[in-house]
């Protein structure tokens, strides 16, 4: 039996508790940004080239662990071994192209529900949107075109380099890491800044950026331990997303609480004005009396 065939054998049941753990969180972490769009019925606050960026550097990093020898190895590896250790094996795959599909179906969603009207949002408590942050139909349209577009070739390259060219697919591999570690050091600066100008987070869910900030830097870290130094480039990314993905985090939930504040104070101002006009309202009839 291969070596590497041989240690996958030896499930350590720590790790693999610890990896289904965080495919799981992935896929629950995400849920609450696919809800609060569909709640919404709008994708108003999201940032198109975030989208964007964040669909193809999901893309980059699939493609990556699928084409790193390594991972080919332990996809060999479940002819030899039995169907736990085989599994448990292929959990850092799972995770990824989890977290890709998750990151497509925002990408659908954005575009479904992208907002054609002056006041895309339903909820009450939300701002409507002001005309020169507002991308349009043919962003969202350009965007998901790109996105597929890219998917599409970054899949025959892969095939092409890991059949045609296996010698060269760990150099492969850590371009499609390194190109996948890019676009998400700047996927976030879009998302940051459209954040920034409009002083809300709109569309955008808190939850899910409270569930994902640690856990990045849990699964790059179990990621590492998996793939070792030599996977530096499928676990890189997510440290670097952790780090933006925070700033993030903390600049949406500051404006939101001054949103919160703001609002309960004009709500209080309301009270106020309507109990004086009541006040107001009831004292006339008797002044008018003693006349």
């Amino acid at each position: 039996m291969d070596p590497r065939c041989e240690e996958l054998s030896n499930v350590s049941y720590a790790n693999f508790g610890l990896s289904l753990l965080i495919l799981i969180g992935i896929l629950v972490s995400y849920l609450p940004q696919h809800l609060r769009i569909i709640r919404l019925r709008s994708s108003y606050g999201l940032s198109p080239y975030f989208v964007l960026l964040g669909t193809t550097s999901g893309t980059c990093a699939f493609a990556n662990i699928l084409v790193l020898p390594k991972s080919r190895v332990d996809v060999e590896c479940c002819r030899e071994v039995d169907s736990f250790p085989c599994v448990a094996g292929l959990l850092g795959i799972a995770q990824v192209g989890v977290q890709w599909s998750c990151f497509t179906v925002i990408l659908l969603l954005f575009l479904i529900f992208f907002p054609r009207t002056s006041n895309p949002l339903t909820d009450d408590q939300d701002d409507p949107p002001k005309d020169d942050l507002a991308p349009s139909y043919r962003t969202a349209l350009t965007v998901t075109a790109l996105s597929v577009l890219h998917a599409v070739v970054t899949a025959i390259l892969s095939f092409w380099f890991v059949y045609a060219r296996p010698e060269h697919a760990q150099g492969w591999a850590n371009f499609l890491g390194i190109f996948s570690t890019v676009l998400a050091s700047i996927q976030y600066f879009p998302q940051i800044y459209t954040t920034f100008k409009l002083k809300r987070v709109g569309s955008l869910s808190i939850p899910m950026m409270c569930i994902q900030t640690p856990g990045s830097f849990v699964w790059a870290a179990s990621l590492a331990a998996r793939l070792g130094s030599e996977g530096w480039s499928a676990w890189g990314v997510y440290m670097v997303t952790g780090c933006l993905q925070g700033t993030l985090l903390v600049m949406g939930s500051y404006f939101e609480m001054m949103y919160r504040s703001r609002e309960k104070r004009e709500l209080q101002s309301r009270i106020a004005a309507a109990s004086r006009d009541t006040v107001a309202t009831e004292q006339t009839p008797l002044l008018r009396s003693d006349d």
